[in-house]
C-alpha cells in the first residue's frame, strides 16, 4: 500500500523517539508565557500541511516551543509564520496571509510546508541524532507529493536535511555538497533545491531577509514549478 500524508501525520504525532526534545516540547505547555495561559498547547510532534498536489515544498527548522508546539501545525501561531505566511499569500500559494490555528480557514495550493526537526528544541538546536531520527518522515513526504519539482529551504539546515532526504529518497549525492546561501540552487534528481534565510525573527527583524527577497524567491520557486 502506498504511503500516505495522512498515515505520516498520524506517525509523526504520536512520535516519542528522542526524549530531549519530548521533555522540551511538555515542559514549554506547561510553564507558557503569560500571554498563552490557559490555552490548550499541542506539545506533540508536528506534521506537515499544505497540498497534496503540491510541486513546491517549503522546509523550515522546526516548531516554536509557543508557535507550532502550540498550535499543532507547522510555522503557525508565531513571528516567524506571520512573515511566511504572508509571503506565500502575495506569491498565490495561499488563500489568507495568516496562520494562527489548525482551525483559522487558511488552504494552501500547491505548496507543502514541513519541517526538518518536528519537535520543538531547546536553544531552537536539535541535534545532529535528532535530525536523523527525523529524517524518514521528511523522506517519506516527500515520496507522497507525486508533483513535487521544487524544495525551498528556509536556512542552513533546513538545507542539509533536505539534501539527505532527497538522497535517502534516491537522487544521486551531488560531489562537492552545494553549499547553502540565499537564492542558492541545486539540482537533485528531479527536483530543483532552493535557498533562502530562514524565517525567524533574527533575520526579518533585522532585514537580512526582507519580504522583498523572500517575494523574489517564491516567484522562482513558482515560475520553476510549473
Amino acid at each position: 500500500m502506498a504511503d500516505s500524508l495522512a498515515r505520516i501525520a498520524r506517525e509523526i504525532a504520536a512520535c516519542r523517539a528522542c526524549p530531549r526534545l519530548v521533555a522540551w516540547r511538555e515542559a514549554a505547555a506547561a510553564t507558557p508565557p503569560r500571554r498563552f495561559r490557559g490555552q490548550s498547547y499541542w506539545a506533540r510532534a508536528v506534521p506537515g500541511f499544505g497540498d497534496p498536489e503540491a510541486r513546491l515544498l517549503v522546509v523550515g527548522l522546526a516548531p516554536a516551543a509557543h508557535g507550532g508546539n502550540r498550535t499543532g501545525r507547522v510555522f503557525t501561531g508565531d513571528a516567524s509564520g506571520d512573515f511566511l505566511f504572508a509571503a506565500l499569500h502575495r506569491a498565490g500559494f495561499a488563500n489568507q496571509p495568516v496562520s494562527v490555528s489548525r482551525d483559522d480557514g487558511l488552504a494552501l495550493a500547491g505548496v507543502w510546508v514541513a519541517a526538518a526537526a518536528r519537535c520543538a528544541p531547546p536553544g531552537n538546536k536539535p541535534t545532529t541524532a535528532e535530525f536523523a531520527r527525523c529524517r524518514p518522515f521528511l523522506v517519506r513526504e516527500i515520496a507522497a507529493l507525486p508533483r513535487l519539482s521544487v524544495v525551498l529551504a528556509l536556512g542552513a539546515h533546513a538545507w542539509r536535511a533536505a539534501i539527505e532526504a532527497l538522497v535517502a529518497r534516491g537522487a544521486p549525492r551531488p560531489k562537492p555538497l552545494p553549499r547553502f546561501a540565499h537564492g542558492a540552487e541545486a539540482r537533485l534528481g528531479d527536483v530543483l533545491l532552493v535557498g533562502s534565510y530562514h524565517v525567524s525573527q533574527q533575520n526579518t527583524f533585522t532585514g537580512r531577509l526582507t519580504p522583498s527577497m523572500l517575494d523574489e524567491i517564491l516567484k522562482k520557486t513558482r515560475e520553476t514549478s510549473r
